[in-house]
């Protein structure tokens, strides 16, 4: 048993490494190749190299393509570009304007590996005769002693990005390898640095790679004309307060920029309570309306143990990548669905956000808040 849990050689042992030209996914490729991996290394140009160039610090753009195939060619393994930049576009781009339209706030990472580097790309791995499909995510990847892997939460809690992994399905967990999982960021920059590597010191991607100025609106502007249309700011208790210049600049829990100051005689600050888009609203009101006990669940990926029909399961629940695990209790439906019961009320909890289930430091699953009740 090699030490990806393989039962070959590492010679033997071909791994395909999703290398986005950053330091995390360059250091997975060097790390494997020094243990004698046979890798090949595969970068996704996902959309405008115009675009990109313009924006450093962004992922899968023309300078860290660049920047990929130096390290390829400084560890001494092929490197491929594919072009995926129509089904990004498709499957994570259109999405995530659709989701702001519906009046969700989304995450386009998790939809891109979802859709495309755990879907599109583990299937080309797979076509390359791979045995594992890497990358350079901080998650642990635990394997069972039937052979079948476990998502767990990175050693480094400030680097942990299991949040963003919820919708790996069991199939392409075990065929997925994390070798990070078990680092610091500084323990990879070092890594970076003894292998010479170029990108050692390279920022990390802060950005959504293709929101080029940090502004989601113009982004769902420019893909849905007209679609972004002003509409009234009103007050839980029916009181039109202001104006806006479309839904899509808001989301729940938001305290700063509602553009309508204070109400006088009233000091409780306001909030983002719920957006709705058909009307085309925005209702606020202070922060004890933002109080959500059950939270309702679709899409779900079900990493834990089986489940009979509305059995209870204590768990702990992320809402928001920022936030702590809340306990609940989760039950699972028979159509995709689920309802989480919050132990304790939380404040902000948006649709089109992710809710992820941990039992400690494992993860078993989570989907995607489709509503909320207080």
């Amino acid at each position: 048993m090699n030490s990806l849990g393989i039962s070959k050689r590492p010679q033997d042992t071909r791994v395909v490494v999703a290398m986005s030209g950053g330091v995390d996914s360059s250091v997975t490729a060097a790390v494997l190749r020094e243990e004698g991996y046979d890798v090949v290394g595969i970068t996704l140009q996902l959309y405008d190299h115009g675009m990109a160039v313009q924006k450093p610090g962004a992922c899968c753009a023309g300078q860290d393509i660049y920047d990929a195939r130096q390290v390829a060619d400084r560890i001494g393994i092929p490197h491929y570009v594919l072009d995926y930049e129509g089904r990004f576009s498709q499957d994570v781009i259109d999405d995530f304007a659709d989701s702001y339209l519906r009046g969700e706030t989304p995450i386009p990472c998790v939809r891109c590996n979802q859709r495309v580097k755990f879907r599109d790309l583990l299937n080309t791995a797979r076509d390359l005769g791979a045995d594992a499909l890497a990358t350079g995510h901080y998650v642990r990847r635990v394997q069972r002693s039937d052979g079948g892997g476990e998502l767990h939460r990175a050693i480094d809690p400030g680097r942990d990005q299991s949040y963003f992994l919820f919708a790996t399905t069991q199939e392409q967990l075990d065929f997925l390898r994390f070798p990070l999982g078990g680092l610091t960021k500084p323990e990879t920059r070092a890594l970076a640095e003894r292998h010479g590597l170029e990108v050692a010191a390279k920022p990390d991607s802060q950005d959504i790679c293709f929101v080029p100025n940090g502004s989601y609106a113009e982004v769902v502007a420019k893909l849905r004309p007209g679609a972004v249309e002003p509409g009234e700011i009103v007050h839980v208790d029916g009181r039109v307060l202001g104006r806006h210049r479309g839904v899509v600049h808001y989301t729940v829990g938001q305290r700063k920029g509602l553009g309508i100051g204070g109400i006088k005689g009233e000091e409780e600050p306001l909030f983002v309570v719920r957006l709705e888009p058909a009307q085309r609203r925005v209702v606020v009101g202070p922060r004890r309306d933002l109080a959500r006990a059950v939270v309702s669940v679709r899409e779900v990926n079900w990493l834990g143990p089986a489940l009979g029909p509305d059995e209870g399961l204590e768990v702990e629940v992320k809402l928001r990548s920022a936030q702590p695990p809340a306990p609940a209790t989760w039950r699972l439906g028979g159509d995709g669905t689920a309802r989480v019961e919050l132990h304790e009320p939380q404040h902000g909890v948006a649709p089109g956000q992710a809710c992820v289930v941990y039992q400690g430091d494992r993860v078993l699953g989570g989907g995607w808040i489709a509503g909320t009740a207080g």
